[in-house]
C-alpha cells in the first residue's frame, strides 16, 4: 500500500473499521479520519505509517471489513 494507492473514501471506510476494531480513540484511526478529512501529503503518510505499525492480525481485520463494502 503506497500513498497513491489509497483514496481518501477508502481511508475513512479504515477509519471506520478501525475505530470498530480498536476504539474511536485509537491513533490509527484517527490520522486515518483526518487524512480522509483533509488529503494533505502529510496526514496521509502518517497515517500511512501507524496503519503498518498494526499487528499483521488488526490490518487484516480492518482490510476483510472494507472490502465487504
Amino acid at each position: 500500500m503506497d500513498e497513491g494507492a489509497i483514496d481518501r473514501e477508502a481511508m475513512g471506510k479504515m477509519a471506520k473499521a478501525l475505530a470498530f476494531i480498536k476504539g474511536e480513540t485509537d491513533p490509527t484511526a484517527l490520522a486515518l479520519k483526518l487524512a480522509s478529512d483533509t488529503g494533505k501529503p502529510a496526514d496521509i503518510k502518517k497515517a500511512r505509517a501507524l496503519f503498518i505499525k498494526l499487528k499483521p492480525s488488526e490490518r487484516k481485520s480492518a482490510m476483510a471489513m472494507i472490502s465487504d463494502d
